[in-house]
């Protein structure tokens, strides 16, 4: 039973001795000699090839992280911050400073969630307690946000990518979105609607990117740590609320300091949802098949055109395939792996999607 789940398995985990103990008790029973170690809606010649893959990118040492890239990528981060306040403190609350101080802090909030998302991936240090850890406070300090939460969500998404009902990612479906040619003909045939679904490329652009973060992200996050308990996470959260408040309230005002918040998520969730989504959006939604790892990677994700800008301006998850497929890789070493990743999908005949920029958000509609 062990061999098949061996993929995802290698792909989250860096101290597999650590997991396997914890696992030891869940451990039900072994299959017999004589039995089949391998399923069949699985490829078995691409499990075998992917595996060789994986060996040959820790031998070329693509899982290691130049600690000096993240050092850098936090530093322009908090330079940012320092900027937006300084804009504010030095310029004064009129119109145009307080815009370009909100779109500095915007910017500081797209790319802090870049940041977290490495640690979340245990990529950027060799212990996993010391990604947790810096995890908690980037996510926390930084953003505003539960470094659990994200952690409950974000992983069942890498597990199953567009899976139906085991990718929370896909979880408007079918209450705001119909998403994905099987699943809608299913809404057809069932007549069901809760939504004008003909009209979903229109009403997107209200309650997609502009309102994700402020009107739900913003308040569930909370109800979420206190629901379950994650008092150290709700600390962190706090710690950003307060210095915010201390920071920005001296200048600004109550009303100022709240329009200034609102206008920050605005701006931040226009940024993460153009980016998240253009990767999965277009690609393969369904029920899970139970397909082999890199199959199940390949046909929910798709890549964007590598270039200085889209590199940092998507945290370079314009390589998604990528990341999916070795999710603990850090960032800077995909673009390294990419050309073994395609000799892999030529050789089984399996589609490599990757398009400019500008057209993975057309897809997205």
């Amino acid at each position: 039973m062990r061999k098949r789940r061996q993929d995802p398995f290698t792909a989250f985990h860096l101290d597999k001795a650590l997991v396997r103990k914890y696992m030891r008790p869940l451990l039900i029973g072994e299959l017999a000699p004589d039995q089949p170690s391998f399923e069949p809606s699985k490829n078995k010649q691409l499990v075998e090839d992917f595996r060789e893959l994986r060996a040959t990118v820790e031998k070329m040492g693509l899982l290691k992280p130049n600690h000096m890239f993240f050092i850098l990528y936090l530093c322009h981060i908090l330079a940012l911050d320092v900027a937006a306040w300084l804009t504010i403190w030095y310029f004064g609350a009129s119109t145009v400073p307080f815009l370009f101080s909100a779109v500095l802090l915007g910017t500081v909030q797209a790319q802090a969630g870049w940041l977290q998302h490495d640690f979340g991936h245990l990529s950027v240090f060799s212990k996993s307690r010391w990604n947790h850890w810096v995890h908690k406070f980037v996510i926390g300090h930084l953003k505003g946000a539960p470094a659990s939460w994200w952690n409950h969500l974000h992983f069942q998404h890498h597990a199953k990518p567009n899976c139906f009902r085991k990718d929370p990612d896909v979880n408007m479906h079918p209450l705001f979105f119909a998403l994905g040619k099987t699943l809608s003909v299913e809404l057809g045939v069932q007549k069901k609607k809760f939504m004008p679904y003909n009209h979903q490329h229109k009403y997107f652009f209200i309650i997609g990117p502009p309102a994700l973060v402020p009107l739900y992200f913003q308040w569930y996050i909370f109800y979420f740590v206190v629901q379950r308990k994650q008092w150290v996470d709700l600390a962190w959260m706090l710690t950003f609320y307060i210095r915010f408040f201390l920071t920005y309230f001296p200048l600004l005002g109550v009303k100022g300091i709240l329009g200034l918040h609102l206008l920050v998520r605005f701006i931040e969730s226009n940024w993460f949802v153009w980016i998240t989504q253009m990767n999965h959006i277009p690609m393969h939604i369904d029920y899970d098949k139970n397909v082999d790892w890199f199959s199940t990677q390949l046909q929910a994700t798709c890549n964007v055109h590598q270039s200085l800008f889209n590199d940092w301006f998507s945290g370079h998850l314009n390589f998604q395939i990528e990341h999916h497929l070795f999710p603990t890789m850090p960032r800077h070493n995909y673009w390294k792996v990419a050309p073994l990743v395609k000799s892999l999908c030529a050789k089984h005949g399996i589609e490599y999607k990757c398009k400019p920029l500008l057209t993975a958000f057309a897809d997205i509609v």
